[in-house]
């Protein structure tokens, strides 16, 4: 086997000015991906955005074509409250007491707070009953001897959903065509 020598062998200056070629480009390709690594994450962050802000959008519509339809259909339930009151925000910063209530239905002795989401979870429910919690808190420190009940009110209610939600002593509301329909929990609604 025969081997051939270039006729011109590279010499330190060509080998070091390849060098330093690949590592301009490589540097220049490493600015070109963190340029786009940046606008990929601004992009994205962009869309995480506008994405947040349309389902808070659905949520306040939801809202806001249940909650005027409260007193009435909770009235033909039997069930009668003359206020209803929406987005009430309790700061406490002496007791450490902060949640906000969606809608809360008041007569002279008894209080409803109704959680209302597109979507209803177990988990949302079970933050429902924390935030009861500690509006019986909230109200004990104040001397409000009201009974607060609780209602939860979904677009989306999984058949598992709905079981837990009456179990848990909750009214559960949902859409019916133009109204709304309203589930008492079997037994005696839960009391706090």
């Amino acid at each position: 086997m025969e081997t051939t020598q270039s006729a011109n062998p590279p010499t330190f200056e060509t080998v070091w000015a390849a060098l330093q070629e690949t590592d301009r480009i490589l540097k220049e390709n490493a600015e070109q991906h963190k340029k786009y690594e940046r606008e990929r994450e601004k992009s994205e962050a962009d869309f995480n955005k506008k994405l947040g802000e349309y389902i808070n959008l659905f949520g306040a519509v939801t809202e806001y074509t249940m909650a005027p339809k409260l007193l009435e259909e909770f009235c033909e339930l039997g069930v009668t409250f003359p206020k209803a009151s929406r987005n009430i925000s309790i700061r406490d910063k002496i007791n450490n007491i902060f949640f906000e209530i969606d809608v809360m239905l008041e007569n002279g002795d008894t209080a409803m707070l109704v959680e209302i989401k597109t979507q209803l979870t177990m988990d949302r429910i079970k933050y429902h009953m924390e935030r009861l919690e500690k509006m019986r808190k909230y109200a004990d420190l104040r001397g409000d001897k009201r009974a607060f009940l609780g209602a939860v009110a979904g677009v989306i209610v999984t058949d598992e959903v709905r079981k837990y939600a009456l179990d848990q002593g909750f009214y559960l509301i949902e859409p019916a065509g133009q109204s709304l329909s309203i589930t008492a929990p079997g037994g005696k609604p839960k009391e706090w």
